[in-house]
């Protein structure tokens, strides 16, 4: 799965780990933003590398955790949805807006590719043909709130991409960049 090979995703593996995830999600979503040390205990447990001084906002959802690595200092707002069935690495001194979404599954275009039919997939397959590209993002970057990051895309150094964006390609370090898809608008150097 995390080398984009096609993945069942009713494996019963990735859903005990899927479900440990939800479970951590749940501890530390009620775990009080006072208890600084509890939810860092709780996401160093969920996540595959996480550097000192993030700090999350909950409602937060992964799937898995373990193939996410956040550098330190970053800060992600509330509602925030990481798919990480392939990795996701944040650098250090990121900013994630509210709503952002970080995406790495993805499907075939056509149904005929995308549907396993039922009388040819065991019970405890996916009906659904699914793949992965990791996501990264660089150190300093801001994602503004409401941005979604499309499998495979890299977001390099001292980035920031505006509110609402919808990221399908590679953006260079030092850019500004938005839209729907986001382009680069000029350079930050």
């Amino acid at each position: 799965m995390v080398n984009g090979d096609a993945y069942n995703s009713r494996d019963p593996a990735l859903l005990a780990t899927a479900h440990r995830a939800r479970a951590l999600l749940a501890k530390f979503s009620a775990t009080p933003s006072t208890d600084a040390d509890g939810r860092q205990r709780i996401l160093s447990e969920l996540f595959g590398g996480l550097g000192a001084g993030v700090w999350i906002e909950p409602p937060f959802f992964c799937d898995y955790g373990e193939n996410i690595y956040i550098g330190a200092d970053s800060f992600i707002n509330v509602n925030c949805v990481f798919l990480d069935s392939a990795e996701i690495r944040v650098g250090a001194n990121a900013l994630i807006g509210p709503g952002v979404q970080l995406l790495t599954p993805s499907h075939p275009l056509r149904a005929a590719d995308r549907i396993v039919p039922a009388d040819k997939r065991p019970a405890d397959q996916s009906p659904y043909r699914t793949s992965a590209s990791p996501i990264r993002i660089g150190d300093n970057a801001w994602i503004g709130g409401g941005t979604l990051v499309l499998p495979g895309v890299t977001i390099g150094d001292n980035v920031s991409i505006g509110a609402g964006s919808i990221v399908t390609t590679d953006i260079p370090s030092d850019s500004l960049a938005l839209g729907q898809p986001c382009r680069v608008i000029r350079s930050l150097r």
